[in-house]
């Protein structure tokens, strides 16, 4: 299992992204470009001591992340999907996709993602914070799938 962050625009949600795959051994893809500047100073001020901990791997773009990334299904958090994750059946190698903050992702990646997952929520609520729906959804995935860390 992975998070996949796809051209992240907050560098706090990327700290919290990179620690909640340590805390819970999940490797992280940072797809770039980044709406701020990805350095080893900014990770670390954002990340915290998590960063050491991160298995983390950048691609300069969508279209290196497509040739070079691991087997498994693409998984694409969205509000614009049909499916509620809870009704989802995951698989250990599946790579959760997170667009970007402020755009989510291009049509091109959302075509490309073999399942479109959403999170049910109030009809008056428009998202939420893209770290809070991966916890959500990557706990679950997690649930499904084992083994959780101890």
């Amino acid at each position: 299992m992975r998070l996949a962050l796809f051209e992240p625009d907050i560098p706090q949600n990327t700290g919290s992204l990179l620690r909640l795959g340590a805390c819970l051994g999940v490797g992280v893809d940072i797809i770039e470009p980044c709406g701020f500047l990805l350095t080893d100073k900014a990770l670390r001020r954002v990340g915290m001591d998590y960063v050491e901990l991160a298995e983390m791997r950048r691609f300069s773009s969508w279209e290196r992340f497509q040739a070079d990334r691991p087997s498994g299904r693409l998984i694409l958090l969205t509000t614009k999907g049909a499916q509620p994750y809870l009704e989802f059946n995951f698989r250990p190698d599946d790579i959760l996709l997170l667009g970007r903050e402020s755009a989510g992702v291009p049509d091109a990646v959302h075509h490309a993602a073999d399942a479109r997952l959403l999170i049910p929520m109030q009809a008056s609520a428009r998202a939420l914070n893209v770290t809070q729906a991966a916890a959500m959804v990557l706990g679950e995935a997690l649930r499904q799938t084992g083994p959780h860390p101890l």
